[in-house]
């Protein structure tokens, strides 16, 4: 029995945790990692880049694991008008308003090189990086 009430207690407690993560006021600090990376591959040719910014202090962008120079999209998901989304490197200058919301797309030319993605006015906070071999 007081197994199942220790279970159930550390059950309880993470879903408390998942709630908390949930919304919140965009000028709150956050204990969510400032970027995420997730691997799905690409190699050029017309490959989907999916980035998402926002609601909170939460910034990503998949499909940028081994990554080969060439022509890509990118996707971009901006859930919050107090954050962008601005992707900076070799060749690439793209970046989404701060103030608007919704979905936009780019189509980039990725050269051999490091890339940088931010939300302009949290920078310090929300940004990432991936290279392109």
């Amino acid at each position: 029995m007081t197994r199942s009430r220790g279970a159930l207690l550390i059950l309880v407690v993470l879903c408390g945790l998942a709630v908390a993560g949930c919304g919140g006021d965009d000028n709150e600090a956050s204990t969510t990692p400032a970027a995420t990376t997730e691997a799905s591959g690409g190699s050029g040719g017309g490959t989907t880049l999916n980035g998402s910014v926002g609601p909170g202090f939460v910034i990503s962008l998949d499909g940028t694991d081994g990554l080969a120079a060439g022509s890509y999209k990118l996707v971009v998901n901006d859930q919050s008008t107090a954050h962008n989304f601005h992707l900076t490197g070799p060749g690439v200058d793209v970046s989404t308003e701060v103030g608007e919301e919704g979905e936009k797309s780019f189509d980039i030319e990725l050269q051999a090189g490091e890339y940088k993605f931010q939300c302009d006015p949290h920078a310090s906070q929300m940004n990432g990086s991936f290279t392109v071999g």
